[in-house]
């Protein structure tokens, strides 16, 4: 059975232009319920202070934590996820496994228990807790998200960019090699046909010096 104060806060959660906050004594669990129907994304951001006694006001704590589980309320009930943070101020998003009714809960953690229902003049409860959902709708992480797929989309451009640019510099690379050693061939060929002309000229030349010589001894001995 749910209590007057839960049933307002579901009607305030319904309104997505309005936020919800509640006080909570200390370290206690804060639940809440909501029916979803299957593969239903929530978006939810929150805000947790805790009360200052000596500036009569609710301040950050920087060691406060807040633990957050979310279970479904079935007759095989299945274990509950649980969405842990450390900082008071957060953002968390789940999405209904299956139809039902959901339970959320908020439990503040590192924090003094308080009691009553007044205390040093405030209100109920050491903690403000303020809470804004959104529910069935995506456009909540498509907003904070855009700015963050359009860098991360504009990086992988920039990679395939640099990726067909070094493509480009590997195969003019190749070009420039292939071109090279046709060169380098080329001008080998070439000292080896000179080389070998400049051995046929030797040859022709030192046969001609030593038929001349054996004439000339020939023609001496004669004389």
């Amino acid at each position: 059975m749910w209590s007057p104060f839960s049933l307002l806060s579901l009607a305030t959660l319904l309104i997505p232009s309005q936020a919800l906050y509640f006080y909570i004594d200390g370290p206690t669990q804060k639940c809440f319920f909501e029916e979803l129907p299957k593969d239903t994304l929530v978006v939810g951001t929150f805000s947790a202070t805790q009360w200052n006694e000596q500036s009569r006001a609710y301040v950050t704590n920087p060691d406060m934590g807040i633990f957050i589980t979310v279970d479904e309320v079935r007759l095989r009930q299945r274990p509950p996820r649980r969405l842990p943070t450390r900082l008071p101020h957060r953002k968390f998003t789940f999405s209904a496994a299956d139809s039902g009714d959901h339970r959320l809960c908020f439990t503040p953690t590192n924090v003094p228990a308080t009691s009553g229902l007044l205390f040093s003049g405030s209100s109920a409860g050491g903690i403000k807790f303020e809470l804004d959902m959104a529910i069935g709708e995506t456009s909540a992480i498509e907003s904070s998200d855009k700015d963050k797929l359009g860098e991360v989309v504009q990086k992988v451009r920039d990679l395939n960019a640099r990726l067909l640019d070094i493509r480009r510099e590997q195969i003019c690379q190749r070009e420039r090699e292939a071109e090279f050693r046709d060169q380098s061939e080329a001008v080998n060929g070439r000292v080896v046909r000179w080389t070998l002309i400049q051995l046929a000229v030797l040859g022709v030349t030192c046969a001609w010096q030593l038929s001349y010589l054996r004439a000339f001894f020939i023609k001496q001995k004669v004389v």
